[in-house]
């Protein structure tokens, strides 16, 4: 079962910086993501989104692909898996496994200038590698759907208090 993580950070580029290390962790096989999206206000308070291609939305392209090809078949075989891909993809964006864009959109219009938020989609992780990555950063968990446990761990080791400002 994959975890939805939400993460704020004073600065514009931190949230990027999380980003970074996980997936630097993720090659290294210690953590799996299944989406992630970093959401940054700048200084002029003008918000940009960066999200990256869940990993929903390539299964669905790849199955519509192969079903547009044999489909297709012998007639119009390029076509084919050209139609099936974008119906696969669509497909994939519809399932539940990505970020909820009406959830992102309410944090985008909770950012202040020179803020960012990550959220995350964990498969599965080494909690001791994920925490002591996090204690290089100070943020705050805006919602987890982790058990309280790891969420608390999650707390302490971003520095966050669990009071909102």
């Amino acid at each position: 079962m994959s975890n939805l993580i939400v993460l704020a950070f004073d600065g514009a580029d931190e949230a990027e910086k999380v980003r970074q290390a996980i997936k630097s962790q993720q090659k290294q096989g210690l953590v799996s993501l299944d989406d992630a999206a970093v959401v940054t206000c700048d200084a002029d308070g003008k918000v940009h989104v960066k999200n990256e291609v869940s990993r929903a939305t390539m299964v669905g392209t790849g199955v519509g692909a192969l079903l547009g090809l044999l489909l297709g078949g012998f007639f119009f075989p390029l076509a084919g898996l050209l139609m099936g891909a974008a119906g696969g993809a669509g497909v994939g964006a519809l399932t539940k496994m990505g970020v909820d864009g009406k959830f992102v959109k309410d944090v985008k219009e909770s950012l202040t200038p020179n803020t960012s938020a990550l959220f995350i989609i964990v498969r599965e992780a080494d909690p001791t590698a994920a925490l002591a990555l996090l204690r290089n950063y100070n943020g705050r968990v805006l919602q987890t759907t982790l058990d309280s446990e790891a969420e608390e761990n999650l707390r302490r080791s971003l520095g966050d208090s669990g009071e909102q400002a």
